[in-house]
């Protein structure tokens, strides 16, 4: 069992994601996420000027308060204009002040949030339509588990910055040049000692805050290792049983589970001490002002409603430069997490869905193949030949099977044939055409394929069937089951075709997946058919039912048949015997088996032996 800090996917568990340093480079790289935003830019801006105004009344609520506190002392407030507003008048302005925040706050939320639903639609919209079009390499060389991560904790990283960070970044940067402003025409003399006070407490507070991140990590990848043993044996329960190691599981957890508490005492240990150096050093430095401030009141230097606006900005300020460092780190996660986005969005497709010319007709396959000296390394490991001249054809309709040895090159061959890989070397022709001519698209319509494993995906069995054909009918369903064997036990079904299978085709045994499959296949009705071991772990009745349908199945098609099990393969036109990446015969089932000294033989003879 893995003892490694990751979850079933092989992604660390970071509550934040990897940070991205920020440089210029890596700042403009992240910012073409933005495009995404453009064509709601219109939105956009009416949420940006909404919260330019929300942030403006913020920052013009202190002022007002100081006015009040002015005029409660007996010095009144003179507008321009001459006008003397009273006490009433001044709370009923403040009161207005605070109901225009209010809306345009609300509009502000309500504006941006429109938009980074919107663009988080539309990035994993474009994030989804990239991974299908993603050719097979790319998900042998990545873990299915860190590239779903992309289109759900990156993304949502994102959705967080466009809904939240971007306008709090705004608001505190706005809060600290208007604050700081502000201040300075108060009082000169007061601003100077208060920013001479600040900076040590920032300067401490960003060394504690980068301390509590990495132990604030640290735990959840202790948690993370909890959580995979936790993981690993309800997985594994029936082996767990087996070995009656019950206990060696519960012992196991509960280290990894004193480890982790351990981690998140030190955590907590940093986060108390940085909450009590932000309320003693914090609090302290704005205490240090305020007795400035209230000597310079006692000198008739400042009023009182001076020192009240001076004491809120202050405590603006200082809120702001806290916030930043939170921020900052949002902006570097957010970073990472676009860089990473559009990492895969730059990957290349596949070249399929080419749009017709117009005036053309739909390819039409016959179903004639040839291989020409074809040659094929998987791009991982270059230097390890799996194919090697593999030189054959098949005529339209002709039945052949391919055999040999597990990790001979049969499943290559075809998968070579869907053009999952680029060949090495060679080349192969369909209906005397270059593979790579065609649209990928138009020629796997006409390619059908039964694996060894069928995986249905968790809905009925009608819209299983119908994956071969999405707009075919009930009666097109029925009757394709039918021919596959496969109507009897869908009938019998309370529910029939509407029968949930669920996840991957649970709640139906082998063999009735198995003809699921093969109805799908013959519902697509493909020129060409790739039947991949597809009896090989089936019980003889179910082999029996699936080879009947397969039989039927294959009638007028070209048929490639990769078999194990020598004995479903008797009726091919020819049987390629595959070993070590080359052809080393081929012939008809009477043929090979009459060889001596021959692989095919050699099988035949082993399999008679076991059975």
């Amino acid at each position: 069992m893995a003892r490694s800090g990751m979850n079933t996917s092989g992604t660390t568990l970071d509550p934040d994601g990897p940070k991205k340093k920020i440089t210029k480079e890596s700042f403009r790289h992240g910012l073409r996420i933005f495009r995404y935003v453009l064509p709601y830019r219109l939105k956009f801006i009416v949420g940006l000027v909404l919260l330019t105004l929300s942030s403006a009344t913020t920052m013009g609520f202190p002022w007002v308060i100081g006015k009040l506190t002015d005029a409660a002392n007996g010095k009144p407030f003179v507008l321009p204009n001459g006008v003397t507003l009273s006490i009433t008048q001044i709370a009923l302005g403040l009161f207005a002040v605070i109901l225009l925040q209010g809306t345009f706050s609300f509009g502000r939320i309500w504006f941006f949030t429109q938009v980074s639903e919107f663009t988080v639609r539309d990035i994993r919209q474009a994030l989804y339509r990239k991974f299908v079009t993603l050719p097979i390499p790319y998900f042998e060389k990545h873990r299915v588990g860190a590239i779903t991560s992309r289109i759900t904790s990156d993304v949502g990283q994102i959705q967080d910055s466009f809904s939240l960070t971007l306008a709090e970044l705004f608001r505190q940067v706005t809060t600290l040049i208007v604050g700081v402003t502000f201040i300075m025409l108060v009082s000169v003399k007061l601003s100077l000692f208060m920013l001479l006070t600040f900076p040590p407490i920032v300067i401490v507070a960003m060394l504690f805050g980068r301390k509590i991140r990495v132990l604030a990590k640290a735990t959840q990848e202790e948690l993370a290792k909890t959580n995979v043993i936790v993981e690993e044996t309800l997985q594994g329960i029936n082996t767990v049983k087996a070995f009656t190691n019950e206990l060696f599981e519960t012992n196991r957890y509960g280290t990894s589970l004193n480890r982790t508490l351990q981690a998140a005492l030190r955590s907590n240990l940093y986060r108390g001490g940085f909450v009590s150096f932000v309320i003693i050093g914090l609090f302290g430095g704005i205490i240090m002002v305020l007795w400035r401030a209230a000597s310079l009141v006692a000198a008739g230097q400042m009023t009182i409603g001076d020192l009240t606006s001076f004491a809120l900005y202050t405590i603006f300020i200082g809120a702001s430069v806290g916030g930043l460092g939170e921020l900052y780190g949002k902006v570097q996660s957010t970073l990472g997490a676009s860089e990473r986005i559009l990492e895969i969005l730059d990957e290349p497709s596949e070249p399929t869905h080419r749009p017709r010319v117009a005036g053309t007709v739909p390819l039409q396959v016959r179903g004639d193949i040839e291989y020409r000296n074809v040659a094929f390394s998987y791009p991982t490991r270059p230097d390890l030949p799996v194919l090697k001249n593999i030189d054959f054809d098949i005529q339209a309709g002709e039945k052949i099977a391919l055999v040999g040895p597990s990790g001979a090159g049969k499943s290559t061959i075809v998968q070579l044939l869907m053009q999952f890989y680029e060949l090495s070397g060679g080349k192969i022709l369909i209906d005397g055409r270059d593979l790579q001519q065609y649209d990928l698209t138009e020629l796997r319509r006409h390619i059908g394929i039964v694996p060894q494993e069928t995986l249905l995906f968790g809905g009925s069995i009608r819209e299983n069937i119908a994956y071969g054909k999405i707009d075919a009918t009930d009666a097109e369903i029925t009757l394709a089951a039918r021919k596959a064997n496969a109507w009897q036990f869908i009938e019998s079904f309370p529910e029939g075709l509407d029968t949930l299978v669920g996840e991957r085709g649970v709640k139906l045994s082998g063999g009735q997946r198995q003809r699921i499959a093969i109805a799908r296949a013959i519902l697509k009705n493909p020129a060409i058919l790739i039947l991949d071991e597809a009896t090989s772990a089936l019980d003889s009745e179910s082999e029996k039912l699936v080879q009947s349908a397969m039989d039927e199945l294959m009638q007028n098609r070209t048929s490639i048949i990769i078999a194990h099990r020598l004995s479903t393969i008797r009726k091919a036109d020819k049987i390629l015997v595959i070993d070590a990446g080359r052809i080393v015969e081929q012939g008809t089932h009477d043929e090979l088996s009459h060889s001596e000294n021959g692989l095919y033989a050699n099988l035949l003879k082993l399999q008679l032996e076991v059975s």
